[in-house]
């Protein structure tokens, strides 16, 4: 996930996940993000999800996946020692890992209600 060179992000001081909405995020120097789930989902770092996202940017017609007739949620936000976290989703996926520095990322360019 990160390599030796890659900068790091501390853990954040608390994550507050909203299964139908997405995950807010309070960062230790005291600043918050939100990131909906939508996003959570498609821009999960799993290989099916880059191999979505390489699709779309070559090919705008392309037709995203969608395996079920419910609303998407996000079903748990598990630990993964101190460095990321995986949510586990309403369509079963559950095999990305959200790095700090990731998650910080999507936060700071998610639009801010």
């Amino acid at each position: 996930m990160n390599s030796p060179n890659e900068p790091t992000e501390p853990p954040p001081q608390s994550l507050h996940l909203e299964k139908s909405k997405g995950l807010t995020v309070t960062w230790r120097d005291g600043s918050k993000g939100f990131i909906d789930v939508v996003t959570l989902r498609r821009m999960s770092q799993s290989a099916d999800a880059r191999q979505e996202r390489e699709s779309m940017s070559t090919n705008p017609l392309h037709i995203l996946k969608h395996s079920s007739s419910e609303p998407l949620s996000a079903l748990t936000a598990e630990l993964v020692g101190n460095y990321a976290v995986r949510i586990r989703f309403s369509d079963g996926h559950d095999t990305g890992l959200f790095s700090w520095l990731y998650l910080r990322s999507l936060a700071d360019s998610a639009p801010q209600a």
